[in-house]
């Protein structure tokens, strides 16, 4: 059993007596060197190296057996240590004995509800996450991270510095090039950026022209479904707006954004990185031969749809209860999800979409390509018990709404055979761990 102990910048003269217990009853400290030194008494001191992640079971194998007492800043199951250990010990194996945190402490000297603060660490992560965060009205705290780099995407926001909070030596004040690296930034929003709901305009992207434009691509998201948590494959990003929106409506939704063009996918990357999801996974290849990726909660194809075998791989990687999702705006690539419709169900859905433009002293519309939109979901298999009642299949393994039809028919180019493997031509359609744990007092 490891005892992890949260600890405040007031060191030992701020720690209940049950916390002191603990810590005077083991044999080795584990900590950061500041943490070390706020505890007196003879113990086998161990610091953290860095990076600490693929050092911790070394050092904690190595101390196997002995009282181990890990010290944490603040709350250690709060952006800390304790979530780490956990993660790798399992919960059974780690006692946590918690302190305030530096969330807590700030709001309390700032007077802000604490059920109505944004959190957001920047420890080990890029500025850029906060981005999502910045709306009007906002209050949103900040763990670590440059004061320079958050007023840069801030704006006019208000910027508060809360330094060592707890301890003797506590300031807040607003001289961000004087903070102490031992801070909490408050950030009040009086402006903001983008809605968090999909749809967001294109001009919000950098793109060549190769961009799911707006109204489809709320339709398409729509359909996709995101839940917290999960994964999304974005087959022929372009410039990654499907990946980019599904990542903004949660902190914890995941994508791997697949594109050929280098040029594309490094403009995905900025785009990325500009809308607050700088964690998307840019993969630069063809598919389907590098979508060897862990099962996706959900697929977008964007392009490619008419590259043999693309469908069919990522229809199999599909988890059960995923969702797939494909757009088509030419003929051979609507052919291409006409055929996998009558395979696998489903529903097609035709978008066309037309802004106004100006005619001369008047307004008129234009329209836009029309797209094809297939979309279908991977059920669990079902049996049919003695009675006829259907059951669910106990393999767990998905069905197959509808069977291929029996009849052959000559492949039409850019249509799959009657097995619904897509044949050869390819055209793009138009349209981690936790970081080092930190310091959060």
């Amino acid at each position: 059993m490891i005892t992890v102990v949260g600890i405040g910048a007031d060191g030992w003269e701020g720690l209940p007596d049950a916390s002191r217990r603990e810590v005077a009853a083991a044999e080795v400290l584990l900590g950061s060197a500041r943490q070390l030194a706020l505890v007196p008494g003879s113990f086998e001191r161990v610091p953290w190296p860095s990076p600490l992640l693929p050092a911790l079971p070394g050092i904690l194998g190595a101390h196997a057996g002995r009282r181990v007492c890990v010290l944490a800043s603040g709350d250690p199951m709060f952006h800390g240590i304790g979530s780490t250990l956990v993660r790798l010990l399992g919960a059974d194996a780690v006692r946590v004995v918690p302190h305030p945190s530096s969330v807590s402490l700030a709001c309390a000297r700032l007077g802000w509800p604490v059920d109505s603060v944004d959190v957001v660490s920047l420890v080990g992560r890029p500025a850029s996450l906060l981005v999502p965060h910045l709306h009007p009205g906002r209050r949103v705290l900040v763990l670590g991270g440059s004061p320079p780099e958050v007023a840069a995407l801030t704006g006019d926001a208000r910027l508060t510095v809360l330094e060592r909070l707890g301890g003797p030596d506590e300031r807040v004040h607003h001289d961000l090039a004087a903070a102490d690296p031992l801070h909490v930034l408050a950030v009040e929003c009086s402006s903001g950026g983008y809605s968090l709901v999909p749809g967001l305009p294109d001009d919000a992207y950098e793109h060549d022209g190769q961009l799911t434009k707006r109204e489809v691509r709320a339709v398409a998201l729509a359909l996709l479904a995101p839940r917290p948590g999960e994964l999304l494959w974005d087959v022929g990003a372009g410039s990654g707006s499907i990946a980019v929106e599904w990542s903004r409506t949660h902190p914890s939704c995941r994508a791997i954004a697949v594109e050929r063009d280098p040029v594309r996918a490094d403009r995905m990357s900025r785009n990325a990185t500009a809308l607050g999801v700088p964690g998307i996974d840019v993969v630069v290849g063809e598919s389907p031969a590098v979508l060897d990726f862990p099962p996706p909660d959900a697929v977008f194809i964007g392009g490619g749809l008419t590259a043999p075998g693309v469908v069919e791989r990522c229809w199999d990687a599909l988890r059960p209860g995923g969702r797939l999702v494909a757009n088509a705006v030419t003929l051979e690539s609507e052919a291409v999800l006409a055929r996998w419709h009558g395979v696998l169900g489903g529903s097609l859905t035709r978008l066309s979409v037309s802004r106004d433009t100006p005619v001369g002293g008047f307004t008129g519309w234009r329209p836009h390509m029309p797209v094809t939109t297939w979309a279908v979901t991977k059920e669990f298999a079902v049996t049919e018990g003695p009675a006829g009642n259907e059951e669910p299949a106990g393999s767990g393994e998905p069905a197959v709404s509808k069977e291929p039809a029996v009849t052959e028919e000559p492949a039409v180019t850019g249509e799959p055979a009657v097995t619904g493997e897509p044949v050869a031509s390819e055209r793009h359609a138009v349209a981690k761990d936790e970081a080092v744990p930190e310091e959060n007092q």
